[in-house]
């Protein structure tokens, strides 16, 4: 199978071409704007590999597109191409609306013209998977305010209810990627993963954030209480999954991926401090949590997200392999070996 994936020089999308390129025969194309948080050195170890291939190509570029797909003729198509920083989009959320909404737009053009063109027999094994996000669904009750709010989960059947430019666009980009099926029939398959974590994300996140701000003897910033609430799946994980739902998804269907890990903000910085404490003790002998420092809420904060991921285990099978200790302790092994 030949497998074109936008967005692969980002932290998600890396890992699953290092994935894809270990564990499959597939050929990947990655096709990667290199923006800011695009990062080829997490790719370094499959750059030369015979089955992968590098297109410098922004998914906005219809010309460009059409070119890459004609020229590799790939099996599937994934995209992973977004902007996807909540508080950059509150900032400026003219990007993510250009990339994840302008962006899926003329990608899925350029896909459907291509798949158009296939014979019955390609068309029909022709797959076009969009990878989304939970927060499209917005935000659960908490348990401070509701006791009964720990049986809330989003499923795939979960109303969109977006809070932020950022998930307002990906809610968008979902939308259009279901209409293009609907309308024209193209196959299709949709991805809303909880937060991932794992070593080569981009630093502006929590977990490498709290790493590299202690490591530095600087104050560790935690928005409001701390006291939101994430599900957090180990990136690996992630790209297993994803790879399942690929080759093994019903066509039109939509899978929800979860780690089963559901954490307050501030017991994940907590548990970072405690691991930190343990591989590379504060020079002063201090805890790392002394540097904690709660700063003003983001606006529009969601209080918590938790997914029920019951349907891709039942149907395809998955589960995620890392608990969240397993996961955290190789998350900041690794940024520490890179400091």
């Amino acid at each position: 199978m030949k497998l074109l994936i936008t967005g692969g020089a980002g932290f998600i999308g890396s890992a699953l071409i290092r994935h894809v390129l270990a564990h499959t025969s597939t050929h990947v194309i990655n096709v990667d704007k290199l923006t800011y948080a695009g990062n080829l050195a997490a790719l370094a170890s499959v750059a030369t590999h015979p089955r992968y291939r590098f297109e410098q190509v922004d998914i906005c570029d219809r010309a460009e597109m059409d070119r890459v797909l004609t020229t590799h003729q790939p099996d599937a198509v994934m995209n992973l191409a977004a902007e996807s920083h909540v508080d950059r989009s509150i900032a400026g959320p003219s990007a993510f609306i250009q990339t994840n909404i302008v962006g899926t737009y003329t990608l899925l053009e350029a896909v459907r013209a291509y798949w158009m063109s296939l014979n019955a027999q390609q068309k029909a094994a022709f797959r076009f998977h969009q990878v989304s996000t939970d927060e499209v669904y917005g935000d659960l009750p908490h348990p401070q305010d509701d006791p009964k709010a720990t049986q809330a989960l989003f499923t795939e059947n979960t109303a969109y209810a977006p809070s932020s430019p950022y998930s307002a666009s990906k809610a968008s980009a979902d939308h259009l990627v279901r209409a293009w099926h609907r309308t024209y029939g193209l196959p299709i398959l949709i991805s809303n993963c909880s937060n991932n974590y794992g070593p080569y994300q981009y630093p502006e996140k929590l977990i490498p954030v709290v790493i590299k701000q202690a490591i530095a003897g600087k104050v560790i910033p935690i928005y409001g209480s701390g006291t939101q609430i994430r599900d957090w799946l180990y990136v690996e994980d992630h790209a297993r999954a994803l790879y399942t739902v690929l080759t093994q998804g019903t066509v039109g269907e939509t899978y929800a991926i979860g780690g089963h890990n559901e954490k307050q903000n501030i017991e994940v910085v907590h548990s970072i401090c405690a691991l930190l404490d343990a591989l590379r003790p504060h020079r002063a002998g201090r805890p790392y949590r002394h540097l904690i420092e709660h700063i003003h809420d983001r606006p529009g904060h969601d209080v918590r997200y938790a997914i029920d991921a019951s349907k891709i285990q039942h149907e395809l099978g998955w589960v995620p392999v890392e608990s969240f200790e397993s996961g955290l302790k190789k998350t900041v092994s690794w940024y520490l070996e890179q400091l």
